[in-house]
């Protein structure tokens, strides 16, 4: 056989690039892992940055070595390593990489002629990259490999911010009447206003909805442009992939295929994955990919409390938290009487010194009923038998992860799509409540008790339903399943 024929053999060689932070490169993984279960070629290109810290607390790079196909590959963020990375300064990461990614990417792709092996690998086919990542493409254009985007964020979410030029137009942004005292929130008059300008969301969004990045006095704010304007570069993509189901979104994502008419819907893609690996082994070991060590010690207290007595407490990988919202939380999780769960990262709370004093109070009930780690395994804690309620920043992954397992959610959104996330969680799935812009410990106290007491029986019948349909997405025959199915195809079909 000669080398030309042994190459044409080769199977498609997919790059995979996601936005440079835990929630993006989590789902991202799910999907690299399901294209090497369908023995396809895939290269992970990860930020320098975030390669490490999987290196340090993961298992990434010894659970994909039972993948021969399977590699990672590295550029630079261009940020300084003690970049914080979190909090208010997320966006920094974005304008860096439009600075400093293009040459970083076509020195890369250049330097290995598009990520070939020697006649192992061909080099790169299709690149299925984040949608905010438009610095790629001159490259891929020149060297004519077509592109799919994978916007890891709900179909709401992403069609809200592909219409943030009609938001605009309906004057819906920039918001007016900001609360100097208070820099994210603005006047509760302004806030409460519906938005009528997103088609299909009529009667569901209000301002205070729209993505975070919307809440600016200016249209000119480079955040809010730069999303803009990668958004919009989206109908330039041969295809759009999803982490969501048909029967959760579908009239959202109707609305989207009118632009993007090439478009998958795969999700929920961590349950979906398992599907996928249960059907082909008997045994499924788990991928960490967390960027933070995660403390096993919470699973053991969990294995020590009452069935369904636990209310778990995360808001995610980036979100910062003020010593007063710190506290407010606090007295408001303490007060409810319930057994709480709580995820502290280590760089999660603003001006935490380590030296303040945690009042009596808080500690002894927090001793009695609570435990607190700085980072935990959140798909195995949310099937524990003692949780049963789930109180999150509303990141898409966290909230696929409650939907699949009946988890009801109390919502207090931080960032981007998350305000979206939680309204559809409060008043159209109706699988949780949304106290978003509020801080205040009896609400805190009387949304926990809602959700794991008074209406726990009204909470069990949509969240068990919901996660019915989820379950059918990604079965034999569901639309997912049969999605992933034809989002192979396609990729095969790209080798010419």
């Amino acid at each position: 056989m000669s080398h030309q024929e042994s190459a044409q053999e080769l199977p498609p060689h997919i790059l995979i690039f996601p936005y440079p932070l835990q929630g993006h490169v989590n789902s991202m993984l799910k999907l690299a892992e399901l294209l090497c279960l369908y023995e396809l070629h895939v290269t992970m290109l990860l930020s320098d940055f975030n390669h490490n810290r999987l290196l340090l607390h993961a298992n990434a790079k010894s659970h994909f070595a039972r993948y021969p196909g399977f590699r990672f590959v590295t550029i630079p963020d261009g940020l300084p390593e003690d970049h914080p990375r979190s909090g208010d300064r997320i966006l920094e990461i974005l304008l860096s990489l439009k600075e400093t990614g293009g040459p970083e990417f076509r020195r890369l792709m250049e330097s290995t002629d598009c990520l070939s092996d020697a006649g192992a690998r061909r080099p790169i086919t299709c690149v299925i990259m984040d949608g905010v990542l438009s610095f790629a493409i001159p490259v891929l254009e020149e060297k004519g490999i077509p592109y799919i985007y994978f916007r890891t964020i709900s179909a709401c979410s992403f069609w809200a911010y592909f219409c943030i030029q009609e938001i605009i137009d309906a004057g819906e942004v920039p918001l007016k009447g900001k609360d100097e005292d208070k820099l994210t929130y603005w006047k509760r008059e302004e806030m409460d206003s519906m938005v009528k300008s997103v088609p299909g969301m009529e009667g569901i969004l209000r301002r205070r909805d729209l993505p975070g990045f919307c809440r600016v006095n200016d249209v000119n704010d480079p955040g809010f442009q730069s999303i803009k304007i990668e958004t919009g570069k989206s109908i330039k993509a041969k295809a759009l992939i999803l982490n969501t189901f048909e029967d959760l979104e579908g009239p959202v994502l109707d609305q989207i295929r009118k632009h993007i008419p090439n478009l998958y819907s795969l999700g929920p893609l961590h349950a979906h994955l398992k599907a996928r690996l249960a059907a082909k082994t008997s045994k499924i070991l788990r991928a960490s990919c967390s960027f933070w060590k995660e403390d096993l010690s919470c699973l053991t207290w969990l294995d020590s409390q009452p069935t369904k007595s636990v209310i778990y407490v995360s808001f995610g990988s980036v979100t910062q938290l003020t010593q007063n919202e710190l506290s407010e939380f606090w007295y408001g999780l303490v007060n409810s009487g319930q057994r709480f769960l709580w995820v502290m990262r280590p760089d999660s709370i603003i001006g935490n010194d380590g030296e303040r004093q945690i009042p009596v109070e808080l500690e002894e009930g927090t001793k009695a009923r609570g435990y607190l780690v700085g980072w935990a395994p959140q798909e195995e804690v949310l099937t524990q038998p003692a949780v049963c309620a789930f109180f999150t920043h509303s990141g898409w992954n966290s909230t696929l992860e409650s939907i699949t397992v009946k988890m009801p959610m109390i919502c207090w959104p931080y960032y981007a799509d998350q305000a979206i996330n939680s309204r559809f969680v409060s008043e159209v799935w109706k699988l949780g409540v949304d106290i978003k812009d509020t801080c205040d410990r009896m609400i805190i106290e009387k949304m926990v008790r809602d959700i794991m007491v008074v209406r726990r029986e009204e909470f069990l019948q949509t969240t068990d339903h919901m996660a019915n349909l989820a379950r059918k997405a990604i079965s034999e025959g569901g639309s997912s399943y049969d999605n992933l199915d034809r989002l192979i195809e396609f990729l095969r079909a790209m080798i010419v």
